[in-house]
């Protein structure tokens, strides 16, 4: 018995069968094809850039423009390609050292190298040697040279750096790079960093230059410490003395002011007091011309008054006086009032 109706060979109906299954399996293949296509085209149409950040496109690895922060659309399948570049974000380079790890309560640094002393071991203008360490903050300005006119943006920031930093110290001396021309130091080296990095198009724009640490190395460092406090105590030996001149100028000044004003009044007082007996005498001589005895007993009377006043215990007796005995007095009266009163009661 034929098993198909129609009377048809069994495998010719496998061989239908078999090509209406390959039929719609290539549909479904074609059509999750064209799905996965499409999601991947969606997928690569679209980029996100930060707030922070700048999209340079390359298409075909061709520059074609840049994009602001936000969502952009651009063509898929990697014909277009935006590669962020932070031009917003502070970056950094530290030079003489390196930073492993910050935290609010404790930062860490790696340990001290070769290369790292190498970078920091520089020679000043007065032929000594420093360690300087220093950090260049710094800013992307320019995407375009960043990506496309150097080729390794940080390591040549890392050598123009070195590079500057070198020039500058070298026009110090080592007392200036240590101490009072930190920051001139940090100021030059900034400017001549940023003309370096103009000049070979880094793009970068250096926002500041930080000398973090200066110290002489460690070899030299107890003599350079000694040498360091036999200037300190020069310094206060100086000022010291400046001290002790401010101080004695002006009271020298002041003394001398003083005994100018004592001579002025003193010459004053002597003109003033000569033309006072001046005039005392004219007076004097006008009432002698009106009463010449008058005047003249009552100027003896006068004189005498201040002789005998600065004369001291003095006893006058009449010579014809007879049977008087002097008497001392003992009780702190006045000798003149007392004998003066011992003649009038004698005479009585």
């Amino acid at each position: 018995m034929n098993p198909d109706p129609e009377g048809r060979d069994p495998g010719d109906v496998l061989r239908e069968l078999r090509g209406r299954l390959n039929r719609g399996l290539g549909r479904r293949l074609l059509l999750g094809a064209l799905a996965l296509l499409g999601l991947v085209g969606l997928f690569t149409s679209y980029a996100q850039v930060e707030p922070d950040e700048v999209g340079v496109i390359l298409r075909l690895g061709r520059f074609a423009g840049t994009v602001e922060p936000g969502p952009h659309f651009r063509l898929p399948f990697w014909v277009d390609r935006i590669v962020k570049v932070p031009v917003q974000r502070q970056l950094k380079a530290e030079f003489g050292f390196r930073t492993e790890s910050v935290s609010t309560r404790n930062t860490s640094y790696s340990a001290s190298t070769s290369d790292l002393k190498r970078e920091s071991l520089m020679l000043t203008g007065d032929l000594n040697v420093a360690v300087v360490e220093w950090i260049v903050q710094y800013k992307i300005k320019d995407p375009y040279k960043y990506l496309f006119k150097v080729k390794n943006v940080e390591g040549m920031l890392r050598d123009i750096s070195e590079a500057s930093m070198r020039a500058v110290v070298g026009d110090h001396s080592v007392n200036e790079v240590l101490t009072t021309g930190r920051q001139t130091v940090a100021t030059q080296s900034k400017l001549l960093l940023q003309d370096l990095a103009d000049r070979y198009e880094t793009g970068v724009d250096i926002q500041q230059v930080v000398l973090q640490d200066v110290n002489p190395p460690d070899p030299v460092k107890p003599s350079f410490n000694e040498v360091n406090q036999a200037i300190q105590e020069k310094e206060r030996a100086i000022n010291e003395a400046y001290a002790e001149r401010n101080r004695a100028i002006p009271r020298a000044k002041g003394e001398a002011e003083e005994a100018l004003r004592s001579a002025e009044g003193y010459a004053i007082e002597r003109i003033n007091r000569a033309k006072g007996e001046a005039e005392r005498f004219t007076r004097v001589y006008d009432e002698y011309r009106k009463a010449p005895e008058v005047t003249r007993r009552r100027m003896y009377l006068e004189t005498v008054s201040q002789v005998l006043t600065g004369a001291g215990q003095k006893v006058v007796m009449d010579e014809n006086l007879k049977g008087f005995t002097p008497l001392l007095r003992m009780d702190g009266a006045d000798p003149v009032s007392a004998g003066a009163a011992q003649v009038k009661e004698a005479q009585r």
